[in-house]
């Protein structure tokens, strides 16, 4: 079985990663991260959100944010839009790629936004709209597609189901993701393989928390159907909600080390993104979440006494 020769890593840790965070982190820490994360060569960062700033105040100043980021030619930056308000400052501020959001699992969707699946996806056909009629890139991300902290277990077909919506709606790249970190590698592949019937497979991503720590094995399950696109964050930055005290997303530093040793390319510097991590871990006065990362750290230090 070969695996793919070259993937792209999705930068997630400006926006998914910080935006838990309790203590507000100032613009300029953010601007600093998200121009390091473009020096070390990747392609698509996902830097800002925008939501209302009731429900998530620390990406206020996402605005403010993207006016200060040195931009490196050919790099996109996202931002998470989840209406036409959103979608409005997403513009004004210059993103390249705006994102929408939907659940595979009703209970899922009905407890968050109390609405059906088929309804939130449908409240983004004009967001959809506007951003082809603006030549801007659109994502769509599932969340709960490998299981529900409500429902248990998710069937492939609902994933499938929500793939659909989102192809219809003229999505350019879909995001399947375990929001809970429940998945593991067969069940992975199983849902890819069924997902892929409806969408390119070239389009479709893994997005991985590593809650019960399975991220990196469900990435090489999801490199063994042939996926190409996985999303991480610097320094393992994110927690996950509905599992008190674990850990959210898989840090970027252990993925790529993981691409780094299967000769896969991916174009990012992986001691650069160890200075991005240690630099915001430091600012949010914690160890990353990343072995790799805090390794290669490690042995740095002891080289430098």
């Amino acid at each position: 079985m070969s695996l793919p020769q070259k993937v792209k890593i999705v930068e997630v840790g400006p926006r998914d990663g910080l935006q838990n965070e309790k203590e507000i982190i100032g613009a300029e820490v953010k601007v600093e991260l998200v121009n390091r994360l473009s020096q070390a060569g990747f392609a698509n960062i996902e830097a800002a959100s925008f939501v209302s700033p009731k429900w998530v105040p620390q990406m206020a100043t996402s605005a403010e944010v993207m006016a200060a980021i040195a931009r490196k030619p050919g790099v996109i930056y996202s931002a998470l839009t989840p209406n036409m308000r959103g979608f409005e400052a997403a513009l004004a501020a210059g993103a390249g790629e705006v994102v929408i959001f939907g659940a595979a699992s009703e209970a899922f969707s009905q407890k968050n936004i109390n609405c059906s699946i088929a309804e939130s996806i449908e409240r983004f056909r004009e967001v959809a709209e506007a951003a082809k009629a603006n030549k801007i890139r659109l994502r769509g991300s599932i969340s709960c597609s490998f299981g529900c902290p409500y429902q248990g277990e998710v069937a492939p077909d609902a994933v499938a189901d929500v793939v659909q919506r989102m192809r219809d709606l003229g999505c350019d790249e879909i995001d399947i993701a375990d929001t809970i970190g429940v998945g593991t590698a067969r069940k992975v592949q199983g849902v890819f393989e069924r997902v892929a019937k409806e969408y390119p497979l070239a389009q479709l991503s893994g997005h991985f928390h590593d809650t019960y720590g399975q991220a990196l094995a469900n990435i090489y399950a999801s490199l063994e159907v042939g996926v190409a696109i996985f999303h991480s964050s610097v320094a393992g930055l994110g927690g996950c909600p509905y599992a008190k005290g674990a850990t959210g997303n898989v840090s970027s530093e252990d993925v790529l080390y993981l691409m780094q040793g299967l000769g896969i390319e991916t174009g990012i510097d992986l001691d650069t993104v160890v200075d991005a991590g240690q630099f915001i871990s430091r600012h949010l006065g914690r160890k990353a979440v990343s072995r790799a990362g805090n390794a290669i750290a490690a042995k740095r230090a002891v080289a430098a006494n």
